[in-house]
């Protein structure tokens, strides 16, 4: 169990350098080729198209291939998508490039959570925790790594960083064994039937968990991908447009404001060393609730605050507030609908991509339309929005866990 742990935190803090690593080159490789932030929007779009297919399309391969051959089909094309952005080819193919890492590295993210989620079954929240604590170190190592890369002139050297970490974490999942649960990484369907085997355990009977459709559960799934939209959307807003919010309304320098993201991302990963334990503890349910009620007042407070150092102190709240929602609400979602772990995991990831990308754009609008402020307030309305969800999501649960007791 503690191997698996490792080489999935390993593999999360993969895709967290490759997340971020065009955003951080973007100024200097949009110079190298001659092209406008237009273009560069193309491109990161082009990335998350991809990295929204290969979360789609993660339950049908780890299925028909079995999730390890999935893991390690991911990793090599990230791997080599990373190896073609360094040798800088005309920019018309790298379009092509992004959507594939992008594909690369959104299959690892949903593959694994899928892992962790449907294989440990105690201390889950912990274990979906100590994975978002190294995505998170990722994302924040990459702009540093990158900014040294760009001072010394070697900036395409930062591709090839997350090659190197792609293949090693391919031959860890090629060579390691995770005892009993190899037969979850390794089951596959028959193609043409709908029986599985393992192609590591052929002849042992496996008793299958009974499973509840997502079909069934369509009001509820709804409601989760609705929960997730909205929640990455808010804290993506947030990670864009903090310095610029703290410009306009606190007067600061781009440098100093550009600390606010990362105080923001700092706290987030600090809180991410606890919040597992913590809904381990006192439930899933009652924890994405209250975590949601704590940046929603945070939020509607954030419009109000004056001082630089009020702000910097909320801004480091926000993310302690917000460091758990994310995988808690993953875990919670797959105790609330059993035995849909890999396709309601790969929804509610792509669902929350798409709203990382869609409401920065509307926030962005906004921006230059009505200011700082009014924006300011936007964002405690989408945290509104998730509060309210978090409620109904938690009644729902009680409701459920009510009717099995009296039931029994």
């Amino acid at each position: 169990m503690k191997r698996l742990l490792w080489i999935g935190s390993l593999s999360y803090f993969l895709i967290g350098l490759a997340h971020v690593v065009v955003g951080s080159l973007l100024p200097v490789l949009l110079e190298h080729y001659g092209r406008s932030y237009t273009d560069g929007g193309s491109l990161i779009f082009a990335q998350f198209s991809g990295f929204l297919a290969g979360v789609l399309l993660s339950p049908w391969l780890a299925r028909t291939f079995g999730k390890r051959r999935s893991l390690v089909f991911s990793l090599l094309l990230l791997c080599a998508a990373e190896v073609l952005y360094s040798i800088l080819p005309p920019w018309g193919w790298l379009y092509a490039v992004g959507a594939t890492a992008g594909f690369g590295f959104g299959m690892v993210e949903a593959v694994i959570g899928t892992i962790v989620i449907g294989g440990i079954t105690q201390g889950t929240g912990a274990a979906m925790s100590r994975l978002e604590v190294f995505f998170g170190i990722g994302a924040l190592a990459m702009p540093a790594i990158a900014s040294q890369f760009i001072a010394l002139g070697w900036w395409r050297l930062a591709f090839p960083i997350i090659s190197l970490f792609a293949a090693v974490a391919t031959i860890a999942w090629l060579r390691g064994s995770f005892g009993t649960l190899n037969v979850l990484l390794d089951e596959q369907e028959h193609r043409g039937d709908n029986h599985k085997r393992s192609t590591n355990t052929l002849n042992s009977p496996r008793v299958e968990a009974p499973k509840s459709s997502p079909v069934g559960n369509w009001k509820l799934l709804a409601l989760f991908i609705v929960f997730f939209f909205i929640y990455v959307g808010t804290e993506m807003s947030l990670a864009n447009f903090l310095p610029s919010m703290f410009i306009e309304r606190l007067g600061l320098t781009q440098a100093e404001a550009a600390l606010s993201v990362t105080c923001f991302w700092l706290a987030m990963a600090f809180g991410r060393l606890f919040t597992g334990y913590i809904a381990d503890r006192y439930g899933y349910g009652i924890f994405v609730a209250l975590s949601s009620l704590a940046a929603t007042l945070l939020l509607c407070v954030f419009p109000l605050i004056q001082g630089t150092a009020g702000a910097f102190i909320l801004i480091a709240l926000l993310g302690l507030g917000m460091s758990g929602i994310f995988s808690i609400a993953l875990v919670f979602a797959s105790k609330m609908m059993p035995g849909t772990e890999e396709s309601t995991t790969s929804l509610l990831i792509g669902a929350g991509g798409v709203g990382g990308a869609l409401l920065p754009l509307y926030l962005g609008n906004s921006m230059d339309r009505v200011g700082a402020v009014a924006s300011a307030w936007l964002l405690a309305g989408f945290a509104c929005i998730l509060c309210l969800l978090g409620g109904i999501l938690y009644a729902l649960y009680v409701r459920k866990k009510r009717l099995q007791t009296i039931s029994s």
